[in-house]
């Protein structure tokens, strides 16, 4: 892509704005600036658009935008009158531009006289995904970053099930999108032209009232101890109303908001990088939480979709990581629909491949069936969708703090999440005990698993090269023993191949290609190597499992050791 001359096309355009061109005008003696933002288009993938604000084609802006959303309109007129008339509906968070994205979006749309249903105020993600299923529409747009820093924004697309794309439609769209060789080919009407067209529509509080009182619905148990003390924060999101109307309207009495993170702040001033599984994201709650001696804490990114938790347990305040919540919550799930009569005898959970076993383990005892996918709440809740009828779902999530229950909803839900863990730390209270303690009684019943997940970073083209060859070096040399661990079986996620070292028995997986592998032990330890696919980062994560607290720590350890051993000998 010659990048200078992209550039002096978008400065020369009668399609492009005076505020855009501005901008563009005062880089034009920043070469290298010029090049960052042209030298190639902000792609499209399935998880739609993500990038850094700013003009460009390499940025995030009302024309990266209203490209992405002509090639969806295209594939949605492709599908016939019934699915224009079906229509779209359109969320957004907290971000800079993010109003002024959706209304873009919605505007195109209506210009390609496609129904809009558009949110009227800020909206979590899960809401978004519950709006799709509930108006029946053909698809479905968020506008949101979720936890990235805030110079950045997004766009992800939802389609009929309500659960974000995948190839079938992310493939088409982004074919559609490379035919866009002009902003003349983008179809955008006026606001006052679309409403008076009865093609958009403005979605109010009605929905999200549904949403709350299906949310609601779920809830297992009264018996619990509603005077448990809760320190909440929404990290300046969208969570802030949504997840404190259910704690309040399920009778929690001591929900304390982190003030300073209360409202919404596009720039996320006290917080910097609003990921609640970086723990410095607590920095405020905690100081709140020992203020009011609270039992617990949670916190949920921008777009309200990941949840995560903090615990008060003999008088520290211990971090849970996704895995061990993800655990507790299917321990007082289960149990408790069981308790109910409200457990299916066909039900299934869903996890990620690199996801611990431990909730896994547990569902198995209660007979429930655990599946397992690609990463993401993409494929998670895309194969409810597909086993949908054969299965009753139970519950969906992965390591990096996303959870779901309930069928309402298809991608990860902060506002369920929030709920649940506020009941389950009620309801254990009753009996003298934390969330921590919970975690230890699955551990003494069913083994001590613990994880060491982390990432290595390497940068830029020699880096994608060198991950290259750690991949094809462990495709050759991995280790079929570690201390007294012997390798039992391995999955090679791109060749779609499982192999039983014990049998010598091989298969395929029934797991879509992507390029991971995995190592399984006789003792139930494993791990699993994968590049990231969005950002120059190879990911490990190692799993350790044994009857001995320290035995599997001391596992742990020398798993790693090893891995970086082989790593590390890769020039």
């Amino acid at each position: 892509m010659d990048y200078m001359k992209v550039y002096e096309e978008w400065l020369n355009s009668p399609y492009v704005d005076e505020d855009t061109k501005k901008e563009l005008l005062s880089i034009k003696d920043n070469e290298k600036e010029i090049m960052e933002r042209f030298y190639k288009e902000l792609e499209f993938g399935t998880a739609g658009l993500r990038g850094v604000l700013g003009a460009g084609t390499n940025r995030m802006n009302i024309y990266t935008v209203g490209k992405a959303t002509q090639g969806l309109a295209d594939f949605i007129i492709s599908k016939g009158e019934e699915y224009m008339k079906r229509g779209v509906v359109i969320a957004y968070d907290v971000r800079h531009m993010s109003p002024e994205f959706a209304k873009t979006a919605a505007l195109v749309l209506a210009g390609n006289g496609i129904k809009v249903y558009l949110f009227d105020h800020i909206a979590p993600t899960p809401l978004l995904s519950y709006s799709v299923r509930r108006l029946k529409t053909a698809a479905g747009i968020v506008i949101t970053a979720s936890h990235n820093p805030k110079n950045y924004n997004g766009y992800k697309v939802y389609w009929e099930q309500g659960s974000q794309i995948l190839d079938d439609v992310a493939i088409p769209v982004m074919e559609n999108i490379k035919k866009l060789t002009d902003f003349s080919m983008i179809k955008k009407i006026t606001e006052e032209e679309a409403l008076n067209k009865g093609l958009l529509e403005y979605v109010g509080k009605e929905i999200e009232d549904e949403y709350i009182e299906k949310v609601k619905g779920l809830a297992i148990r009264e018996e619990i101890d509603k005077d448990i003390k809760i320190v909440y924060t929404p990290l300046n999101g969208t969570g802030n109303k949504p997840v404190r109307r259910v704690l309040a309207e399920r009778g929690f009495k001591n929900v304390f908001v982190v003030p300073e993170q209360e409202n919404p702040d596009p720039d996320f001033t006290t917080v910097g990088y609003p990921n609640p599984e970086d723990l410095k994201a607590f920095e405020y709650a905690k100081r709140l939480a020992k203020e009011k001696d609270a039992d617990l804490i949670i916190a949920t990114d921008p777009d309200c979709d990941r949840t995560a938790v903090v615990v008060k347990h003999n008088g520290e305040y211990v971090p849970l990581n996704g895995n061990q919540t993800g655990a507790i919550l299917i321990k007082y799930i289960i149990e408790g629909r069981k308790e109910k009569g409200t457990l299916s005898n066909k039900g299934m959970i869903i996890k990620s491949i690199v996801t611990g076993d431990l909730g896994k383990e547990l569902a198995a005892k209660y007979g429930i069936v655990t599946f397992e996918t690609l990463t993401g709440f993409k494929n998670i809740c895309g194969l409810e969708n597909e086993l949908e009828g054969k299965y009753d779902f139970e519950f969906g999530y992965e390591e990096s703090i996303g959870y779901v229950t309930g069928t309402f909803v298809r991608d990860k839900d902060g506002v369920i999440s929030s709920m649940f863990v506020s009941e389950a730390a009620a309801y254990y209270k009753t009996q003298g005990k934390t969330l921590v303690d919970v975690l230890y009684d699955l551990y003494n019943e069913i083994g001590y698993y613990f994880e060491n997940n982390f990432s290595l970073i390497i940068e830029g083209l020699e880096g994608m090269e060198k991950m290259k060859r750690i991949m094809e070096t462990y495709r050759k040399e991995f280790p079929k023993e570690i201390g007294d661990m012997k390798l039992v079986r391995y999955i090679d996620y791109l060749e779609r191949k499982d192999k039983d070292l014990v049998s010598g028995e091989e298969k395929e997986t029934d797991v879509p290609k992507s390029n991971v592998l995995r190592f399984f032990f006789d003792d139930g330890s494993w791990y699993a190597v994968r590049p990231s696919g969005t950002e120059p980062k190879l990911k490990i994560y190692i799993y350790s499992k044994d009857k001995n607290e320290e035995k599997s720590k001391e596992k742990l350890a020398l798993m790693k050791e090893k891995i970086m051993e082989i790593i590390n000998s890769v020039e």
